[in-house]
């Protein structure tokens, strides 16, 4: 799947058609990576008039299909389709109701950044400059909580409100985005990352990048539009 395949403009609307593809299609690629297995992981999109598009529970990321797809409303009640949505939508609502410019979420269980948060390590940025850019200094780990649990939603909605992505110990990878195409790949590089910490944390001491040149990473960021500073100067009120 290329990126421009299912990338459209940050916070531009989009049909429900096109939707449910793009939601098929990074659903496929969470089966094909290997992030998710059985019936693990979950999508969501917000949709207008408060509603948001599902992936089921209990079928795996392989073989759905667009009819598979469910319309809700924020209680998780079904609109539309003739599945059941996945319990985990509490976890979603936790990060809709602290961003209101957030238009996606996807959650998988990505093998080195899961791997890591059983170890209760978190995925460090400041080991790549593009990383800070992209997701700031921090990744920040969820303690770990029975899922779906109220102290597990109060964690997550107050680390959305200043993060685009985390990692929850002994349980997996959130991401989220302005679009679908944007949490997927703050997911995607997330897990790399990851991927990369673990290998340097086997040949020796993982070295971050200067807190000098950090600092001047972030106001990169800040002048990009991305996280809590950039949309701050956008005009966004979280």
């Amino acid at each position: 799947m290329s990126s421009g395949a299912v990338h459209k403009l940050q916070g531009a609307e989009t049909s429900l058609p096109v939707s449910r593809r793009e939601v098929l299609a990074i659903a496929h690629q969470l089966h094909q990576r290997g992030w998710v297995a059985n019936h693990d992981g979950n999508i969501s999109v917000r949709l207008a008039g408060k509603r948001w598009l599902l992936t089921p529970t209990a079928m795996s990321k392989r073989v759905l299909v667009e009819n598979d797809l469910l319309i809700v409303d924020a209680n998780g009640r079904v609109l539309q389709g003739g599945r059941r949505p996945f319990s985990e939508f509490k976890m979603h609502m936790a990060i809709y109701d602290a961003r209101p410019d957030v238009q996606a979420v996807v959650h998988c269980h990505a093998p080195a950044a899961t791997a890591l948060s059983v170890l209760a390590v978190e995925v460090d940025p400041q080991l790549i400059a593009e990383a800070v850019v992209s997701l700031g200094d921090r990744v920040p780990m969820a303690q770990y909580h029975f899922p779906n649990s109220a102290e597990a939603i109060a964690e997550l909605r107050q680390l959305a409100q200043d993060h685009d992505v985390v990692t929850m110990q002994n349980h997996g990878l959130l991401g989220w985005g302005d679009d679908l195409e944007q949490a997927f790949l703050r997911s995607e590089l997330v897990e790399h990352l990851a991927t990369i910490q673990q290998r340097a944390m086997l040949a020796g001491e993982p070295r971050r990048i200067p807190r000098a040149d950090v600092e001047r990473l972030l106001e990169k960021r800040a002048h990009a539009g991305l996280g809590a500073e950039g949309r701050r100067r956008r005009g966004k009120t979280r």
